[in-house]
């Protein structure tokens, strides 16, 4: 396998999120990654990379997940967010102000050139601060991506883009989830674009992967499939929900699997093969799995009850359907395990895929 590491990863470090009315310490942090590399250098799976990807194929392949003007917004927000006060250097941009999408509220495309109106357009939370080094990060992570599906579509058997910060919550024009480039949609897309005629989005995370949902919901040709926590208590809130099917072309080419907190493997490998059994019938090329660890029994924001062995199964369970597979690293907030969590999928999957 594989292994595409954006060694960029930690110019993104946020100091502090909103939770609830305080401010936090944040969750998503450079460790998280750095406990994967040392795992990996334990128990190592394949070669470390660092993507080759030119700044003009990269830009390219962005524009075909995410809005021009969100890009060159993300691209300038530091810039903007220091001109807005010179103290702000010292602190993460995080939103404070919102336009709420009704007709009768406000305008979603107000001309707005306050930053802090131009920050509640693009972000859905106050819980993803953004940095100096957000785009840097996260651009780089792209590239991981991106040379991930190259991989594939050169006919590797597996990839892993290992970056942060994560995707899966990024949508057309909006961040939040801790997510500001939806590298497992951007996967999926180059994989259409090089030549595969169906791709499948198979989401493990903890939290329902509300982006890469609304990126490809009026599309037949990505099946977008995600096992979660149930919307009703738990974040993102308002989207994944088992009656979203897609729209349009894209109808019934959506699967959504909320299970209940507490729920433990027993109950989630049933959603697993619910799943499975859709993407069996869906006929796919690829499969690009947003691999999130936050389903392990001690993250600390999440609420399933899996265990460190239970990941060896998934990867296992992965594997046996036999398609090219694409890994992009998302959720897992449980840092002292995450890389011993990963690397068992990671290792289960190599298992399966030789057995």
């Amino acid at each position: 396998m594989k292994i595409f590491h954006n060694s960029l990863h930690a110019a993104h470090a946020g100091r502090q999120e909103m939770f609830r009315g305080r401010m936090v310490p944040s969750h998503e942090l450079p460790e998280r990654l750095e406990h994967v590399l040392a795992e990996l250098a334990r128990r190592p799976l394949g070669e470390l990379l660092e993507p080759a990807v030119d700044d003009a194929t990269l830009q390219a392949a962005l524009l075909r997940v995410h809005s021009g003007a969100y890009l060159e917004f993300l691209q300038g927000a530091w810039q903007a967010w220091v001109a807005l006060d010179p103290d702000n250097a010292q602190r993460d941009a995080l939103p404070s102000v919102w336009p709420l999408g009704h007709r009768h509220a406000f305008r979603m495309d107000a001309p707005t050139r306050h930053f802090a109106a131009r920050l509640g357009q693009h972000a859905f939370d106050a819980g993803t601060p953004l940095t100096a080094g957000t785009w840097t990060a996260a651009r780089a992570g792209a590239a991981c991506a991106l040379a991930a599906a190259r991989e594939l579509l050169a006919g590797g058997r597996a990839a892993f883009a290992l970056t942060r910060p994560p995707g899966h919550h990024a949508g057309p024009d909006y961040f939040g989830g801790y997510c500001f480039l939806n590298n497992a949609a951007l996967a999926a897309q180059a994989l259409r674009d090089g030549g595969c005629e169906r791709v499948a989005v198979l989401d493990v995370d903890y939290h329902h992967g509300n982006g890469t949902q609304t990126l490809f919901y009026e599309r037949a040709d990505v099946l977008t499939l995600s096992l979660h926590g149930d919307p009703a208590t738990e974040y993102p809130y308002f989207l994944g929900f088992a009656d979203e099917r897609g729209a349009g072309a894209g109808q019934g080419f959506n699967l959504n699997l909320p299970l209940p907190r507490g729920s433990g493997f027993e109950a989630w490998s049933e959603a697993l093969e619910r799943a499975l059994a859709e993407l069996r019938g869906f006929g796919a090329q690829a499969l690009v799995v947003p691999m999130g660890l936050d389903t392990f029994v001690g993250d600390p924001i999440s609420g399933f009850t899996l265990r460190g062995e239970d990941f060896l199964r998934i990867g296992e369970r992965l594997a046996r359907i036999g398609l090219p597979t694409l890994f992009t690293f998302e959720g897992g907030y449980a840092v002292a395990e995450l890389g011993v969590n990963a690397v068992n999928l990671l290792q289960g999957f190599e298992a399966g895929a030789g057995s």
